[in-house]
């Protein structure tokens, strides 16, 4: 991402939103975050997205990530947009259980690298791509991911993720391809055998490989 990489401090931006003005490391306070742009209002897929959201709102509360939208329309437009969503998700009386920033001058979305050249609105002007920024509580970027407007996002993957960069910040362990919590982790390489064997009490087994190399060590978080 253009001006972003990974480790960075999140800029503390102040925006309009669907709960009022917001600055946002305030709005994080010491929790982790998640940050999802859409490309524009009252469109199909931004719509199941967002309702996707909804309907797992509670998976990202048990985790202490607080949830913020992003899309490139006014906040009267989200309000009214929020109810499309949740008539899809067949819950006409709820609220959307999360904020959406309203970012009708693109200055945001310009900031952040979010403009997807290819897709433009019916002015040609250029939509906002969907964007994932997964924010630690330090502040700083742990993860992006950018999709073009027209590929729908995948919120088990994204549940997935922050299970991994939330384990990983805690232990000297990295997640394996396709891992998944419950799973077998790796110790890092860093680590020397006699430090692995201290850290992690549950035993650390190698894979022995043709190289002779002792770099695939497993063990249970």
């Amino acid at each position: 991402m253009p001006g972003l990489l990974l480790g960075d401090v999140f800029p503390n931006f102040e925006a309009d939103t669907t709960i009022g003005r917001i600055k946002f490391h305030d709005f994080l306070g010491d929790s982790w975050g998640i940050l999802f742009s859409h490309p524009k209002d009252f469109t199909p897929v931004c719509t199941t997205e967002l309702a996707c959201a909804s309907r797992i709102s509670d998976q990202f509360k048990k985790r202490g990530v607080k949830m913020i939208a992003l899309s490139v329309d006014s906040v009267e437009d989200h309000r009214s947009w929020s109810k499309d969503v949740m008539a899809f998700n067949s819950e006409t009386e709820s609220v959307l259980p999360f904020p959406i920033i309203a970012d009708d001058k693109r200055e945001l979305s310009v900031q952040l690298g979010m403009l997807d050249p290819d897709e433009r609105d019916k002015d040609g002007i250029p939509l906002t791509a969907r964007c994932v920024f997964v924010i630690g509580p330090d502040k700083r970027l742990k993860l992006s991911i950018l999709y073009p407007a027209t590929t729908g996002r995948n919120f088990d993957e994204l549940l997935r993720v922050i299970d991994s960069l939330q384990l990983t910040a805690q232990k000297k362990v990295a997640t394996p391809v396709d891992w998944k919590p419950g799973e077998k982790v790796m110790v890092i390489p860093s680590l020397s055998e006699a430090e692995a064997a201290a850290l992690f009490p549950s035993g650390v087994t190698t894979k022995e490989l043709p190289s002779g190399k002792k770099y695939l060590r497993y063990t249970q978080p």
